[in-house]
């Protein structure tokens, strides 16, 4: 029987400095590994410690994957000091997909908070190898400030991928190289020109902006089936054995971490 906890390695073979915390390590896999945009993967330090990541590259391309990492805990801040040509562990896909099925011939919507583009990333270039499937793609994308925007270099080409894509950011806090609009990420959910009945809204960033984004596309007139969050929530085993991911009778990691509102909407705590 295959122990559910080995992984394959994977040489580090690019690092991008995104912002002052956060990179994109590309890892070559000596094995190649297919996942759906959505699922996420665990990344080993070896005799160190492991953490749950979601890949930020497009599902297409099985012999290498992007993860975007912020330096935030023991295992992150030694992923940050590894260099290109180190060897790390890769275990999965875990977890639900975002379902491009459901999202064809839709007006997609799409909001992310700093850090949180990472997992988007995977499903903009999901969305972008059929982009014709769909009716509109639409990115309101907000991060503290302009440094710590994420794929800085790369957001600007976004809106060439199909006539139908267009992409608005904003920054918490001002500065003068910053020419868009200064405020939280709600504050640009505003005249959306979508049809309701025909759109669905994905969503993923820190919990609490994931919160009032949910509570103002309610407002906006999204039905709770159609908003779909990224539950992102103390994943650790990734098969659903451990429980530090319980969300009510639910385990983020094995029945997430995509949820439609709807199914989570009525439990408590979902934000913390």
């Amino acid at each position: 029987m295959r122990n559910p906890y080995s992984y394959i390695e994977a040489e580090i073979i690019d690092i991008v400095e995104e912002t002052p915390n956060i990179k994109t390590f590309t890892l070559r896999p000596r094995a190649e590994i297919a996942f759906r945009a959505g699922q996420f993967m665990n990344i080993s330090v070896p005799g160190v410690g492991e953490a749950p990541f979601t890949p930020s590259s497009n599902h297409n391309v099985r012999d290498k994957l992007d993860f975007t990492i912020m330096s935030a805990g023991r295992v992150t801040k030694l992923l940050h000091q590894m260099k290109k040509g180190e060897i790390v562990g890769v275990r999965g896909p875990y977890g639900t997909a975002y379902p491009l099925d459901a999202f064809k011939s839709k007006e997609v919507f799409i909001v992310g908070g700093g850090v949180g583009l990472a997992p988007l990333r995977a499903l903009l270039y999901a969305l972008f190898n059929d982009a014709g499937d769909y009716k509109k793609i639409m990115v309101k994308y907000g991060a503290r400030t302009s440094k710590d925007i994420v794929y800085k270099e790369e957001i600007v080409s976004w809106e060439t991928k199909a006539p139908h894509v267009d992409i608005e950011m904003t920054v918490d806090v001002g500065d003068q190289a910053w020419k868009g609009n200064v405020g939280i990420v709600t504050t640009i959910l505003k005249d959306l020109k979508l049809n309701m009945n025909n759109a669905v809204a994905i969503v993923c960033g820190p919990p609490i902006m994931m919160k009032f984004v949910t509570f103002k596309l309610l407002d906006l007139g999204f039905a709770d089936k159609n908003i779909y969050l990224s539950m992102e929530k103390n994943m650790s085993c990734g098969i659903g054995k451990c429980g530090h991911c319980r969300i009510g009778p639910y385990y983020a990691c094995k029945d997430g971490p995509v949820f439609t509102y709807d199914k989570l909407k009525d439990l408590p705590n979902i934000w913390e």
